[in-house]
């Protein structure tokens, strides 16, 4: 590690110490080095398919768009089922044993922190999450392993609800569909209350969720962020580590624990 990096890790680390109501924020840069391949990058899977046929209105619309997305989504599925939290989601995890983690906030659906054994009342998919399916007229909730395994067993394409006979749907958010409004709230809530927001492995392009920082700073908390490359926020943060997530996060929280 560089010094300028080192010296960096030491100013978020004494940062994190002084902190009584951390925000943690992560993105896909935390998810990949799980082994979680990026979809939607040349050659992946994402590019094998029309957008188009993907968005909310489409999968409401028409039968066969229903068809398309369950196979797109069941290709991408495995990938994100058999994955194992990384160093990073662990750091995430002493970072809420030491009493100081207000929430985590995520733009992930692959269910990692939960896996790393964060807590699922601190924890706020803003994008949804892969691990249930929900009917979109009734709104009940299936484990996503339950679904699969029927679809499977029955030779089933497109799946709908045994109560309702509504369509059902792998609980993420689609192209054209709205953010659940509450936890979308309570993310912004928890970005005002904070005094430190760190943000780990996202570009911060993504909108509305790019303002969570913006919030937090307007409230007067700091500001670190550890990502692989820049963004459009950087000139508001206090420390920036540029590093993949898990040895970056690793080496911070050696840091913290000197304290």
């Amino acid at each position: 590690m560089s010094d300028i990096l080192q010296r960096d890790v030491t100013t978020a680390a004494a940062l994190m110490r002084a902190a009584q109501k951390i925000v943690v924020f992560t993105g896909a840069g935390i998810s990949t080095e799980s082994g979680i391949p990026d979809f939607r990058s040349p050659g992946g899977i994402w590019s094998t398919y029309n957008q188009d046929d993907l968005t909310y209105q489409r999968f409401r619309s028409h039968e066969k768009y229903r068809k398309i997305y369950w196979e797109y989504d069941r290709a991408r599925y495995p990938a994100m089922r058999d994955a194992a939290p990384n160093p990073a989601h662990r750091a995430v995890l002493e970072i809420e044993k030491s009493g100081r983690l207000l929430a985590l906030i995520t733009q992930n659906i692959d269910g990692l922190h939960h896996k790393a054994g964060s807590s699922p009342e601190k924890i706020y998919e803003l994008h949804g999450t892969v691990r249930e399916v929900t009917c979109l007229d009734c709104y009940r909730r299936w484990p996503r392993e339950k679904i699969t395994e029927e679809m499977d067993r029955e030779g089933i394409d497109v799946p709908y609800c045994q109560h309702c006979g509504g369509p059902l749907k792998c609980a993420t958010i689609a192209f054209g569909q709205s953010l659940p409004p509450e936890v979308l709230e309570s993310s912004f809530d928890h970005a005002r209350n904070c005094d430190l927001f760190l943000t780990v492995g996202s570009s911060l392009v993504v909108q509305p969720a790019a303002m969570l920082p913006v919030e937090a700073k307007r409230k007067r908390a700091r500001l670190i962020l550890v990502n692989l490359s820049s963004t459009p926020y950087d000139d508001i943060m206090d420390v920036i580590l540029i590093g993949k997530a898990a040895p970056t996060m690793e080496a911070l929280m050696d840091e913290f624990r000197r304290g």
